[in-house]
């Protein structure tokens, strides 16, 4: 029993044994233990009351809101600045003390910190003007393109269409040019290049290309969006023709994959129709006992 008490005895001075000193208080293993208790009890409370949020606004629809979006990223940092700020004066931090630390943020901010606090206000701007959602896919000015799947306080990720992850800081989407595929409508309208040979007839190219569209599963049909193919140039050695053709939502976020698909299809139409496809070739010519080497591109 002596025992038990020495051993308890020991513990006791040991987790309450003074480290330093925060104003009046005294820090020891027991506080900071009791410190990261609240942290970890913080993170958890905030986690779990973001994604009730996240249930309640995919209540309301099969698509998660983005008003019920931000606020549920909102509510989870604000629950994590309250616990910051309890954890803090449970280790006896003043008000005063916060104002110090205010102001040694703020000349930190002035030092090296404008890109964190940049990409905070951008963030805070996204979520509040709903320029970029969860789910739309985008195309950034330095070249990112992808689908949006999670926006963070400091950067958004944007999964690509080969399921790349790619962080890009907030900042880029308020200050760069950002082209949102699915901001409103969820339908788009398509151009797909190609070329036939000169000679062939321009009727049955359109029969072709069109037939070719309504060949693909997501092609917009009705309201004026039949799919239609225009003439568009005379080329050097090809009619240059465009498939125009409006898709739906789940062809917008592949479009690289889809304009394959159109492709594709154009040639296996073509090739039932007998219409050619230019491509290079070389012809010699010889003359007064020279040899003159033309290059024309020709069907």
């Amino acid at each position: 029993m002596d025992t038990l008490f020495l051993i308890y005895s020991k513990l006791k001075e040991i987790v309450l044994f003074p480290w330093f000193n925060i104003a009046d208080t005294q820090v020891s293993l027991l506080s900071i233990l009791g410190l990261i208790v609240i942290f970890v009890i913080v993170w958890r409370v905030g986690t779990v009351f973001e994604q009730a949020i996240v249930r309640v606004g995919r209540n309301q629809s099969k698509e998660l809101n983005p008003g019920w979006y931000a606020l549920s990223r909102i509510s989870r940092y604000v629950v994590w600045i309250i616990g910051l700020v309890i954890g803090l004066g449970y280790l006896g931090f003043s008000m005063a003390s916060f104002a110090m630390i205010g102001g040694a943020i703020g000349v930190g901010l002035g030092f090296g910190l404008q890109s964190l606090f940049s990409n905070f206000v951008a963030w805070i701007i996204i979520l509040i003007e709903k320029i970029v959602k969860v789910g739309d896919f985008v195309d950034l000015q330095s070249g990112v393109m992808g689908k949006v799947t999670e926006i963070n306080l400091r950067y958004t990720r944007v999964t690509t269409t080969d399921l790349i992850d790619i962080i890009v800081p907030n900042s880029e989407f308020t200050s760069g040019r950002v082209i949102n595929w699915t901001l409103g409508e969820r339908v788009r309208r398509l151009h797909v290049p190609f070329g036939v040979a000169y000679g062939s007839d321009k009727h049955l190219v359109k029969e072709a290309a069109v037939a070719a569209a309504l060949s693909i599963a997501g092609t917009g049909r009705g309201q004026g969006r039949d799919p239609d193919a225009w003439l568009v140039k005379f080329g050097e050695s090809s009619l240059e023709f465009e498939l125009v053709v409006w898709v739906g939502s789940e062809l917008i976020i592949t479009p690289a994959k889809t304009q394959a698909q159109y492709l594709w299809a154009i040639e296996d139409e073509l090739r039932k129709r007998k219409i050619e496809i230019p491509f290079p070739q070389r012809d010699l010519h010889i003359r007064s006992g020279t040899i003159a080497v033309n290059l024309k591109k020709s069907a």
